[in-house]
């Protein structure tokens, strides 16, 4: 039997855009309604993505010091065996716990989730293809997308393979792979190297790009990829011709900078190379919603597709693919469909790769200022000088890098290597929104010691006011 529903608002997706978006119109007062193909909030991120991730990764920070200790002499755990069954259950019942507190949350709004998939059927209609085989109508005043992306193939060169993994297949799997390939040195890549190299796997890293981590300035990511070499090997400038599955594993033959060829056995292939948009399903042909070149819905600074009542956020929208995005472009849709006079209009969005040492960037760096005719300057602050780095046995490799405008002594960007780097950004990031002066980070007092006082120390050298490091131009 067909059921027909009416609703104000209708939220395509239940990640952390599709949820904030129903959370935020039924606070502003639409009967909201959620589609979710598997029926439980949180998407990508929560269930198979960032939570799980950052869990791991901070399951590995704590094995990595205990590891580290032991050079001192200080033994805090003699049993040093790792059942990866019980790393998957407790990092299982985090994702359960956050799970129910969204589920709880849209119980308390009164947002029904509608488990299924929908098509557009009309402008103003959607037909949901239910799980348990039954269709519903949905009938809309206005539509938000918030499908997110799906993990891009190599299909061409791996065949059908339990062991060859995307994100989703790594963080769930049952076993710990003696030797791991991971194909690309992006954020995944970076992040799932250190959970599987601290796990014990012997990994290794290809990406076919010449730059190792263009994002941010070389002189800081070099500081990265020489520290890290002692935990797994990253390739550029590599591309892979083939591969060989059999029992024993899958034999790998790359090409490295075009001259030298190179085989080698793997237990397992994670391929994290990319995502893309995920509207397969959608149908969106039938209202004549547009897209990208690359398959991305476009959508204005109010994040409206081209059909005045249907809107679209997150990652289905193109770069950067980042929760925290997704989450403000969610309000923003919310609060224009309210009649709202709010944009999507951040100066800086703030990255983070939550690898071990963590690499956190936001703004506008060094090479792209000077690329682009700004007259910039920046300064590095070492951790190594710094007493609670050093007292918390992270000074090595960490690293504060600002960059200022000489213009206007205004922070332009900065670039973060180290412990709680993603912690730190933020004062950064919150000194490019609000247009803040070099000299006012030099001046607020901040708490000594911690690792906030890289920031500040980093300003005094700029303005050559620092005590905690030789100035080269005393002020």
């Amino acid at each position: 039997m067909n059921k027909n529903i009416n609703v104000n608002v209708v939220v395509i997706g239940g990640g952390p855009a599709g949820y904030s978006a129903a959370f935020r119109c039924s606070d502003l007062g639409f009967s909201t309604l959620i589609i979710e193909k598997y029926g439980i909030l949180g998407g990508t991120c929560l269930n198979v993505g960032c939570i799980p991730s950052k869990s791991f990764l901070y399951l590995a920070t704590l094995i990595k010091e205990i590891k580290e200790f032991s050079k001192y002499g200080i033994d805090l755990c003699a049993n040093n065996k790792i059942d990866i069954s019980k790393i998957m259950k407790w990092k299982d019942n985090i994702v359960l716990e956050l799970s129910n507190g969204l589920k709880n949350m849209a119980e308390y709004r009164k947002i029904d989730i509608l488990k299924g998939v929908a098509k557009f059927f009309k402008k103003n209609q959607l037909k949901v293809i239910l799980n348990n085989g039954k269709i519903s109508y949905i009938k809309y005043d206005y539509a938000i997308i918030a499908t997110g992306s799906k993990p891009i193939t190599l299909s061409n060169f791996f065949s059908k393979d339990s062991r060859i993994w995307n994100s989703t297949h790594a963080l769930n799997s049952d076993f710990i792979p003696k030797k791991l390939l991971i194909i690309g040195a992006g954020i995944i890549g970076l992040e799932m190297a250190t959970i599987y190299s601290t796990l014990g796997s012997e990994v290794d890293i290809i990406d076919n790009s010449e730059k190792f981590f263009p994002l941010i300035d070389k002189d800081v990511s070099d500081v990265f990829l020489k520290y890290i070499q002692k935990y797994f090997s990253i390739s550029l400038n590599t591309s892979i011709l083939s591969s060989i599955s059999d029992k024993d594993g899958i034999l790998v033959n790359t090409k490295i900078n075009h001259n030298t060829y190179n085989s080698k056995m793997y237990h397992a292939i994670l391929i994290a190379v990319g995502r893309t948009a995920n509207t397969d399903c959608l149908d969106i042909n039938i209202p004549g919603i547009k897209v990208d070149k690359y398959g991305f819905i476009q959508v204005d600074n109010q994040m409206r597709t081209n059909i005045s009542n249907i809107f679209a956020i997150g990652d289905v929208v193109g770069q950067p693919m980042l929760a925290h995005k997704g989450m403000h472009e969610a309000h923003i849709a919310a609060e224009v469909i309210a009649g709202k006079k709010h944009f999507f209009d951040p100066k800086v969005i703030p990255c983070v790769a939550y690898c071990d040492p963590e690499i956190a960037w936001t703004g506008i760096m060094e090479e792209e200022a000077k690329n682009k005719g700004i007259n910039c300057r920046s300064i590095i602050f070492p951790w190594k000088f710094l007493g609670k780095a050093i007292s918390s046995n992270c000074s090595i490799p960490g690293l504060t890098k600002l960059i200022v405008d000489t213009n206007s002594n205004r922070i332009i960007g900065g670039v973060i290597i180290g412990k709680h780097a993603g912690e730190l950004l933020s004062q950064i990031n919150l000194s490019i929104e609000m247009g803040c002066d070099i000299e006012d980070i030099a001046l607020t007092i901040h708490p000594h010691p911690s690792l906030s006082e890289s920031i500040n120390i980093s300003a005094q050298l700029f303005n050559g006011t620092a005590t905690d490091m030789i100035n080269k131009n005393i002020i």
